[in-house]
């Protein structure tokens, strides 16, 4: 067993990068190793510099070691695990028109969350103003008052600019382009804040909670509006502008070409969106509704009308995600939003078209399933969005040989 020592460096991080705490830390989290054995065994380091490591996760409160696990040759050995309690995930999901604000473990567990009536046209000051003094009071809720803090994960319905965390082009946020959402966040909470799509999120969360053995996921979230995202060889794909997975505006050919709220004609969601759904079941009839909960709301009391949209819709995206099984080959396609988890009305369509139209050898092994979610998903994908970057092992192992905490006092 070898011990890869790395010599002497004028830079601030004094272990290879890949057998540094931080990587440590991240075999214990995928539960890729649990014992101090395990991670000698995987790393190839010395038991000595193995503890060496753990010795710094330790002290920093990073981990603890208790209980036991078997080993391979069958000998109980202390477990090593993530201390979720060592620090706190402000959690925020910006909707169309209400806002969830929560704050998790570093498991993502929620500890305390609100959901308030905030909407977008109220714009970027006043809302993240409000945000920031929900978050005050969830953290009092959940009596973490005085806990370190990770960092903010914020989710918004809109194509983002990861690295620079600006909602960029169209979207339903008007006043929202480009403006300088951390430096407003940060004025309160001087943290990381990571801020992605909506629905980059909601991937994340189903990837990282029950999917987390397969490569390759495909997440269409059906609700008001129609987007999706997309897990490549482990990692949610953003594109190069963030604009990955808007499959809710690509053109969709046959079904006529209604005006969609983006500007263009015939885009997927103008055809299969809640909005577009209560579009049509309102003409002729009544002015009420004009989202996702109003089709749901019409599909629950029985509305024949009602019905034979959702079923009709189900067919119309089950040509769109026939294309994208057929360009990404995942193994699984995820089907969430309001409208994807009423009843399988929209799961119905969804799957006879994409087993019809899609090649067999991309259909042999391809799982199409609804979301397990029944509500927090937003939430739990924006707290491993956070833990991702705070835990990422460059990043932790920076900190630790710097002798400074990984999170932020608040």
């Amino acid at each position: 067993m070898t011990d890869r020592t790395p010599a002497a460096s004028s830079g601030p991080v004094p272990w290879h990068p890949h057998d540094g705490p931080g990587h440590i830390l991240e075999l214990i989290t995928t539960g890729r190793a649990q014992t101090r054995s395990g991670i000698a065994r995987i790393t190839g380091l010395s038991r000595s510099t193995v503890s060496q490591r753990l010795d710094a996760l330790l002290e920093a409160g990073l981990v603890w070691e208790g209980g036991t696990s078997a080993s391979s040759r069958g000998r109980p050995s202390r477990a090593l695990h993530l201390n979720a309690a060592a620090g706190i995930i402000i959690a925020v999901d910006i909707g169309e028109s209400r806002t969830r604000v929560a704050v998790t473990d570093l498991e993502a567990k929620v500890l305390s969350d609100s959901v308030e009536p905030l909407v977008l046209s109220e714009g970027p000051r006043t809302l993240l103003g409000r945000i920031t003094a929900t978050v005050h009071e969830v953290i009092r809720d959940a009596g973490a008052e005085g806990k370190p803090v990770a960092g903010i994960g914020l989710g918004l319905p809109a194509p983002v600019d990861y690295e620079a965390g600006h909602v960029l082009g169209w979207s339903i946020m008007t006043g929202w382009d480009n403006y300088d959402i951390r430096a407003h966040l940060r004025a309160d909470w001087p943290v990381p804040i990571l801020i992605d799509n909506d629905v980059n999120l909601l991937t994340l969360a189903e990837h990282r909670r029950f999917w987390s053995d397969q490569r390759n996921l495909l997440y269409i979230k059906a609700g008001t509006g129609v987007g999706s995202g997309m897990v490549i060889d482990g990692h949610v794909h953003r594109g190069t502008q963030g604009a990955a997975g808007d499959i809710g505006h690509a053109h969709v050919s046959g079904f006529g070409d209604p005006q969609c709220r983006c500007g263009n004609q015939g885009c997927l969601e103008s055809l299969v969106g809640g909005w577009a759904l209560a579009r049509d079941l309102r003409e002729g009839r009544d002015a009420q509704g004009g989202d996702a909960r109003y089709v749901v709301d019409r599909v629950r009391h029985g509305d024949s009308r009602a019905l034979a949209a959702l079923r009709r819709a189900g067919r119309v995206l089950g040509e769109s995600a026939a294309y994208a099984t057929s360009l990404l080959n995942p193994d699984v396609i995820v089907l969430g939003g309001l409208l994807g988890t009423t009843g399988g009305h929209l799961m119905a369509g969804v799957r006879e078209v994409v087993y019809q139209r899609s090649l067999p050898l991309a259909t042999r092994q391809l799982q199409i399933v609804t979301t397990r979610y029944k509500s927090h998903a937003g939430i739990t994908g924006a707290a491993f969005l956070v833990r991702d970057h705070v835990l990422a092992p460059s990043t932790l192992d920076s900190a630790l040989a710097a002798g400074s905490s990984p999170f932020s006092a608040p």
